[in-house]
């Protein structure tokens, strides 16, 4: 089944689809592994992989080229934080085109000002309300797969307040977004306020504050979650200060490398590479087979 269709079956669901971050393939391997239905890539956490803050540094090409690297490693459907769409209506519509062609299953598009920044940065802005539906149309219109997922996003809230960020969503909506995507929510009333005045609207909800089974109470159709890689930092920075401090890392954390090295090398498919080669090997006795 493809990704985009998997992606619409689980959004016809009643149920919260949930949807950690990851920022590359590994790390998606490693969500898809436990059992996440669906992966989430966030700008965020891939510009922390180009080593610069989420302030629009990150051009289309390098956006792109990450997701193609997780989606071309995970079954399950990957969705994309597309930034602004990298231009006017038109560059919208070329990345939508690629990311259909890099097997991704959906993506936001938001309203900030170019260069934009991560939604819980101050200093944003919005464009006006025309030209973030005129971008909502042209990523509507530009999709080769009907079940291409688009979501839009308005950052109107820390800018201009509820009455804004709901005319926004409602016409972006009518636009003809399957879901729409307010970001900056920190508060239980930003939450509950949110649900309350959009309850008509399929909803995705960016906030690891927020515990799933509340939100799925909510009727929020997908939440992503960034804590595990926000997480992350501080375990990286521990074990490089250990090691810094003492010159090594305390054995008993990982009493078997070796077998944790298997086991890695077994999430990323070696398992499945070691049939390829004995499958196409060419040492094999006259006829016989693997």
């Amino acid at each position: 089944m493809k990704p985009t269709t998997q992606l619409r079956q689980l959004l016809a669901r009643d149920s919260l689809l949930l949807a950690p971050f990851v920022y590359d393939a590994f790390t998606a391997r490693i969500a898809e592994d436990v059992g996440f239905e669906a992966i989430y890539m966030g700008g965020f956490v891939t510009s922390m992989t180009y080593g610069y803050p989420d302030l629009g540094l990150l051009t289309q090409t390098e956006m792109v080229a990450n997701a193609t690297r997780i989606a071309q490693r995970i079954s399950a459907p990957l969705i994309c934080d597309a930034d602004t769409g990298y231009g006017n209506a038109i560059n919208v519509w070329r990345t939508v085109r690629l990311h259909e062609s890099a097997g991704v299953a959906g993506i936001h598009i938001e309203d900030q000002v170019d260069p934009k920044r991560c939604g819980f940065f101050e200093g944003k802005d919005v464009i006006p309300l025309d030209e973030a539906v005129q971008k909502v149309r042209a990523a509507v219109d530009a999709r080769q797969d009907p079940d291409f997922v688009i979501i839009a996003r308005t950052d109107a809230l820390a800018v201009v307040g509820w009455e804004e960020t709901v005319i926004r969503c409602r016409a972006f909506r009518e636009a003809g977004a399957d879901l729409i995507f307010v970001d900056g929510i920190r508060t239980d009333n930003d939450l509950h306020t949110y649900a309350k005045e959009l309850a008509d609207v399929p909803r995705l909800l960016n906030g690891d504050q927020f515990a799933a089974g509340d939100v799925g109470k909510l009727g929020f159709k997908i939440q992503i979650h960034r804590g595990p890689m926000f997480r992350s930092y501080h375990w990286y920075r521990s074990q490089y200060q250990e090691l810094k401090d003492t010159g090594q890392l305390d054995p008993a954390d990982y009493p078997d490398t070796f077998e944790l090295r298997t086991k890695i090398a077994r999430l990323l498919g070696k398992d499945e590479i070691d049939e390829m080669e004995r499958r196409y090997a060419t040492n094999q006795p006259e006829g016989g087979s693997s």
